[in-house]
């Protein structure tokens, strides 16, 4: 008997307007037909699987295993990454940086003495692209950050004039991870260069946090060479800091050296003698005649 013309066409008969289509009147929206009148899921779960578990490699991509629920094994987290070398040693050269600036700024301080005749400008305390035989590798120039203060305070002090401030930082072999020197000087006509020296050396170690671990030591060499180590506490750690200075009628700096060894050597292991000799061979190479 022919079927009735209420009726489709049974859904798999050829010429059926419909396509494949369930017997319950609906058609599969994802290419397969469900047994139970209701589509069979294909997209992913929540997870990133099949709700239903699968067996063995699936197709269209990389594979991820099935979700282990509640009970399986947590994911891996990785581990923090770990503090960077560099950002560490950055941060410990610029508390050096402070630390010397603050002994120049304190010039300005001195009290008052009786005036004498200010010497001829004849040099200037310079930059150069490479310190300590080419050991040291010029990296920043902070004169216009930090020299500011600098020249603000020492030319309002009765025995500085015409200052211009220079400050510098420079890498071991261009890496800041192995070590640092640290510039903080200024050039102009001082008189009493004895006296500036002196409250470079005392201006850095009245730095908050800060404390004198090695008293400061004169050494006579071509110029006299001051030097100290201070201890500074940065964050909960105490950093090794020994520094050394000079001062003559037309120049004027403090000298840091910074490295991972040093920083947290016992202080009254620092050889002060040697770093007077490296400051001398400093300022030998940094100052240039003006003209």
């Amino acid at each position: 008997m022919p079927p009735s013309p209420q009726q489709p066409p049974y859904p798999n008969q050829p010429g059926s307007p419909y396509g494949q289509q369930s017997p319950y009147g609906q058609q599969s929206p994802y290419g397969q037909q469900s047994p139970y009148g209701q589509p069979q899921p294909q997209n992913p779960g929540p997870y990133g699987g099949s709700p239903y578990p699968q067996q063995g490699p699936q197709p269209g991509g990389p594979q991820q295993p099935p979700y282990q629920g509640w009970g399986g094994m947590p994911p891996v987290v990785p581990p923090p990454p770990k503090k960077s070398r560099v950002g560490l040693i950055l941060g410990i050269v610029g508390g050096v940086v402070v630390l010397i600036v603050g002994g120049l700024v304190a010039l300005g301080a001195i009290g008052y003495k009786a005036a004498t005749t200010f010497p001829d400008a004849k040099n200037k305390l310079t930059l150069p692209k490479t310190l300590l035989d080419d050991k040291y590798t010029f990296s920043k120039d902070l004169s216009g950050a930090d020299g500011q203060a600098i020249e603000s305070e020492a030319n309002s002090s009765w025995n500085a004039k015409d200052v211009h401030a220079v400050v510098g930082t420079y890498t071991l072999g261009g890496d800041a991870t192995k070590g640092n020197l640290v510039v903080s000087g200024m050039y102009g006509r001082f008189k009493d260069a004895d006296q500036i020296r002196r409250n470079m050396m005392k201006g850095g170690a009245e730095n908050a946090g800060t404390t004198v671990a090695v008293p400061v030591k004169d050494f006579d060499l071509d110029v006299t060479i001051s030097c100290e180590v201070l201890v500074q506490d940065q964050a909960g750690t105490k950093i090794t800091m020994p520094s050394c200075a000079w001062a003559d009628g037309n120049t004027a700096a403090t000298i840091a050296i910074v490295d991972m060894s040093s920083m947290s050597q016992d202080p009254s292991q620092v050889d002060l003698a040697a770093l007077a000799k490296e400051t001398l061979q400093v300022r030998s190479e940094a100052i240039k005649p003006i003209g």
